[in-house]
């Protein structure tokens, strides 16, 4: 089936000329597309407005038995965009809470759907993106993908329910040491700390990625939906009080001098001088 492109208002009002995520129906097969090229698909209010209603609608429709998420272009998802963030910012910083609203609802979506989601990262992953990645059931990734658990590199902390899905998919050890550095790892290390399930030669991704969902929507559907249900409550059992903590604290780091000055440092394409206030 042809691709089905979104506009008009979202769900929480934002505006869109364009739709910034594309939906295709393959038979019982969804593909989410982030669709922001030109900013590596780069998270601001229309995009990630948009992604939760095509899970939460298109997504959701009981025909769609398996749902594979991927990004356009050569990234994957490079988090919150910054210069968006920028442009709203004044002498206190920058409120965050509504976009760490959305963010939230779209990975706790995510979990909750009854079906199985493969991501196929298909290049960079930073801060909200690895979040993205790891609120599905499977990851796969392009040999050329990074994974960037960015948030310290700008003086935040980690949102989009980071601070449960890291430690369940990588241990203490290595969670801390991704979220306190935000050191930038490649796809064969990310598949050796059990980031990601499986890693491809780029051209590869994708087929890889259809072979995979499509196996998952021939199987047993309610057998899938028990067992997320189950591993949902063993892993990510705290996850609505994570991410309830996470945008406390993050709403307040956004009016941090450490914030501004990661956010200029960004911009200036220099390495930040964070003064601790």
């Amino acid at each position: 089936m042809a691709a089905v492109a979104t506009g008009g208002r979202g769900r929480y009002g934002a505006s869109m000329t364009s739709a910034p995520v594309r939906w295709e129906r393959r038979g019982a097969v969804g593909l989410v597309t982030l669709d922001r090229p030109e900013r590596y698909n780069a998270w601001n209010s229309d995009l990630v407005d948009e992604l939760l209603r095509v899970l939460s609608e298109e997504a959701a429709d009981d025909d769609v038995r398996a749902v594979c998420l991927t990004g356009s272009g050569r990234g994957f998802c490079a988090g919150a965009d910054l210069r968006d963030v920028a442009a709203k910012m004044d002498s206190h910083g920058a409120d965050l809470s509504l976009g760490l609203e959305l963010g939230g609802a779209v990975v706790q979506t995510l979990r909750e759907l009854p079906k199985p989601v493969v991501a196929a990262v298909n290049g960079p992953a930073a801060g909200a993106g690895v979040s993205l990645a790891l609120a599905c059931d499977l990851v796969l990734a392009a040999r050329s993908a990074v994974f960037s658990m960015a948030f310290a590199n700008v003086g935040l902390t980690l949102d989009c329910g980071a601070s449960a899905f890291l430690p369940a998919a990588v241990g203490r050890a290595r969670a801390f040491e991704l979220a306190l550095l935000g050191d930038a790892i490649s796809a064969e290390q990310a598949l050796a700390w059990g980031l990601v399930n499986a890693v491809y030669d780029d051209e590869r991704l994708p087929t890889e990625a259809q072979a995979l969902t499509d196996r998952l929507a021939d199987g047993p559907t309610q057998s899938y939906a028990a067992t997320k249900s189950l591993l949902n409550a063993t892993l990510y059992g705290v996850l609505a009080d994570a991410i309830g903590h996470e945008n406390r604290l993050q709403a307040r780091l956004g009016h941090t001098a450490d914030f501004q000055e990661g956010v200029a440092a960004f911009a200036a394409r220099r390495p930040a001088r964070f003064s601790g206030r």
